[in-house]
């Protein structure tokens, strides 16, 4: 056998994949309006082969039978920071940032990520980074580096000076050193479609902009729209036209339809969208992610009494309208997609945002839904995640009982495959 034959042989051995079966006592396939039962799907590498009862079961596979559990598509969390930690003394945080060096940035953020993974959240949207440790994130995770979910990433969030996405938002002028100014601050719409370029130039897959202030920002009111329309109108028009979508932070009503109009892809937080806004968004088509954990993490954080006082002000505000707002949204079928804000929260409690959702009002089916075929709608990617169907990649999770009758057995994710490989069992 010649070397080129050896090698050849060599790499058609390690492409040849194993089929295994994947039972259980009923199955979420991500876009039916009932649970099916009993689950069974084959997965033939990293692909799904077939599924569904009566599905013949090759001779040389290898069955995995899960009991009474259910099996569903890999959840997706459309909105995430995995560097991000829950929020306390602003100073403090700023100062750490500015200590730590991007190798011991990306060291501290692996484990978010894995934790992440092992919650049954396969893919993710990382909506706002830094350094471009979300890029580096995604492409050690796509190596084999580190475990963790398919990442989305932003890449730095746009937004406008003074704004809510600048980061030395706050701070007296010139206490920051030039290297801390972000390049994806700026004014006009030029300056909009400049930002979108240097984004995707470094790798972004999605654009993230700051249309209205924030709770978590200092200096600026939480309602306040910050861009104008034409802004919003170049920057949408400049991520489209380079093929990316684009995902608007808007608390307040008058900046979140700006952004609508402008053909924004997805609302995030919401919290005081008012009728027009939430009509806006049927007509448009525009996706609502509520991310109802960051508040819980914002609620979490008041009693320890390391926030501004601007901050617990402006949090207090923002939870009390966003449980109205959400619960109009999901009355008047908005699109609602499964968003959490990971990092305002500890990483890892995703799937408490399942437990929100069914709480204001969606049906456990349609939470569920939100997390898989929804996002996957969202997100782009939904020619091949989202769902269990035949083609599509394996990403296959499993949590006992039936997540329909009991929504919070969604946090009990104890099997995770990603992509036909099993990282947690």
């Amino acid at each position: 056998m010649t070397l080129r034959s050896l090698a050849l042989a060599l790499c058609t051995s390690q492409l040849s994949a194993e089929i295994i079966v994947l039972e259980a006592a009923r199955m979420f396939d991500g876009k039916s309006n009932a649970l099916i039962k009993p689950g069974l799907v084959i997965v033939n590498g990293n692909r799904i082969e077939s599924v569904g009862p009566g599905t013949p079961i090759p001779p040389e596979a290898r069955t995995i039978d899960l009991g009474d559990a259910t099996l569903l598509p890999g959840f997706m969390d459309a909105h995430t920071h995995l560097r991000g930690t829950p929020p306390g003394d602003s100073n403090a945080r700023l100062l750490s940032a500015l200590m730590e060096t991007l190798p011991e940035r990306t060291l501290a953020a692996a484990p978010m990520a894995r934790i992440t993974l092992h919650a049954g959240f396969t893919t993710v949207r990382d909506l706002g980074s830094s350094e471009f440790l979300d890029i580096g994130l995604r492409e050690g995770i796509k190596k084999g580096y580190i475990e963790g979910p398919r990442i989305l990433a932003a890449n730095r969030a746009l937004g406008t000076i003074g704004g809510h996405c600048d980061s030395t938002n706050g701070f007296r002028f010139g206490v920051l050193q030039p290297g801390m100014e972000n390049p994806a601050i700026g004014t006009g719409p030029d300056a909009m479609r400049a930002a979108v370029r240097w984004n995707v130039k470094y790798g972004a897959d999605v654009i993230k902009v700051c249309a209205t202030g924030g709770v978590l920002s200092l200096n600026d009111d939480v309602e306040s729209p910050q861009l104008t329309q034409e802004e919003l109108n170049a920057l949408v028009d400049q991520a489209h036209t380079m093929g990316r979508k684009a995902a608007a932070h808007a608390h307040g009503a008058e900046g979140a339809k700006r952004a609508i109009r402008a053909g924004i892809d997805s609302i995030e937080h919401g919290s005081f969208l008012d009728q027009e806004a939430l009509e806006l968004m049927i007509k448009k088509g525009t996706f609502y992610v509520p991310t109802l954990m960051a508040a819980e993490g914002v609620r979490e954080a008041i009693p320890r009494g390391k926030l501004d006082p601007r901050v617990v002000k402006k949090g207090q505000r923002a939870i009390d309208s966003i449980n109205f707002t959400v619960r109009k949204a999901i009355s008047m079928g908005v699109k609602i997609a499964f968003g959490t804000d990971a990092g305002v929260y500890p990483h890892g409690r995703n799937a408490g945002e399942f437990r929100l959702l069914v709480e204001h009002g969606m049906k456990p089916i349609d939470a569920l839904r939100a997390a898989t075929s929804v996002d996957a709608a969202l997100l782009g990617v939904d020619d091949r995640l989202g769902t269990l169907t035949p083609g599509k990649i394996a990403d296959i999770i499993a949590v006992p009982g039936d997540p329909t009758v009991d929504i919070r057995q969604t946090e009990k994710v104890f099997f995770v495959m990603k992509e036909g490989v099993i990282f947690k069992r």
